[in-house]
């Protein structure tokens, strides 16, 4: 089962996410693609560690994101989130096709529950320079292929998990 989550900021889609991998039989692994940039980053990420509780495996992976699910195939995992590892990738001058084919090879021989995470920003104004018009239309087409591969898409809206798909 693979499932792709999707919202805004504070949409509820972590929450949801972690209810969805804490169904499943432990242990359970949360690969953290962000970074602490900064201390405002670093007490986010704090706080998402403090508000999943025990039972979890973190691992903080921010670019190989591919060759971190690889380590852990035959464990439930949640992937937070794809577009923090987006950003990664832009940053580090990534080749992003290259790095998005080899997540899709590794989703398709993931045999253990799945959830990914994704910030939905297509649904705003065009933005107003070229890097973070680049970032919109990357994580729309990296969200496009993941949820052509995942069983289920659920959009998340005022703490609200919305099913859009369901193949299983």
């Amino acid at each position: 089962m693979i499932e792709l989550v999707l919202g805004g900021a504070r949409s509820g889609k972590s929450r949801h996410a972690e209810s969805v991998i804490r169904s499943c039989p432990g242990p359970w692994t949360y690969i953290a693609t962000g970074r602490a940039w900064d201390a405002e980053m670093a007490e986010r990420i704090a706080l998402h560690r403090a508000d999943r509780g025990d039972g979890w495996v973190t691992v903080e992976e921010p670019v190989d994101l591919p060759g971190a699910l690889e380590k852990v195939e035959g464990q439930p995992v949640l992937v937070d989130c794809l577009t923090l590892w987006l950003t990664n990738l832009l940053l580090e001058n990534q080749d992003i096709a290259t790095a998005t084919d080899a997540l899709m090879q590794v989703m398709e021989r993931r045999v253990a529950p799945l959830v990914l995470v994704g910030n939905e920003v297509g649904l705003g104004i065009v933005p107003d320079n070229a890097l973070a018009r680049r970032f919109r239309d990357e994580a729309g087409r990296l969200h496009q292929r993941v949820a052509a591969r995942a069983d289920r898409v659920v959009l998340c809206v005022a703490g609200i998990p919305m099913t859009i798909r369901r193949d299983v």
